[in-house]
């Protein structure tokens, strides 16, 4: 188990550094971190310590942390690391390079490219794209994610009052630590949400 833990080292380390960010409860320029993931693929080590049901489908590298399960049905396309103590699906759908911490619950829903910090859950009919989700946050039942303007240009983030262009045509949001959204709430892309915010149902978060 220690050469486990040697190999996911730089994976954890960065799952530490987006945590002290988010801790600070400030914006920031989240996108940066979505950024790395290119880099960090390289590091993602082809392994699975916990349990892989039937028909599950896995086309990339995939490291699967102690007591984790994937469920039937899931789908995984790209490098996708997972933690220790989740449960994804049944019927998942896992794209681009994903990093999902330990204590995660993701069912049927989509999450592309994205961050996904310790005790989250994304239970439902959701989508996530090229976003940074925090430590206990809640997406209820049909939450979904936008991550691309009409008109393909870059998209700008609204930090400490400024707009900011990331210098992204995709990206999602930022959702802060504790934050628990109602069902089936959109979030705009490039948008910042707050720790400990919530929404009610049917909410546009702009």
């Amino acid at each position: 188990m220690s050469d486990v833990k040697e190999k996911i080292k730089p994976i954890v380390d960065f799952f530490d550094e987006v945590g002290k960010k988010l801790d600070e409860c400030k914006e920031f320029e989240f996108w940066k971190f979505i950024d790395e993931l290119d880099q960090l693929k390289e590091k993602i080590p082809d392994e699975r310590v916990g349990k892989v049901e039937e028909n599950v489908v896995v086309k990339g590298k995939l490291f699967l942390g102690k007591n984790s399960v994937i469920k039937s049905g899931t789908y995984i396309e790209g490098d996708v690391y997972i933690g220790a103590d989740c449960v994804i699906g049944p019927n998942a759908y896992l794209r681009g390079t994903t990093l999902i911490a330990c204590e995660n619950h993701i069912a049927n829903s989509e999450i592309k490219n994205s961050i996904i910090l310790k005790g989250s859950k994304i239970p439902h009919f959701s989508y996530v794209g090229d976003s940074l989700i925090g430590k206990d946050v809640n997406l209820g039942a049909g939450t979904k994610i936008a991550n691309l303007r009409h008109d393909g240009g870059n998209i700008k983030v609204s930090v400490d009052g400024k707009k900011v262009d990331s210098g992204r045509r995709k990206l999602g949001a930022l959702i802060g630590n504790n934050c628990k959204l109602g069902i089936n709430t959109s979030v705009n892309c490039g948008k910042i949400i707050a720790s400990n915010s919530k929404t009610a149902p049917g909410e546009f978060v702009k």
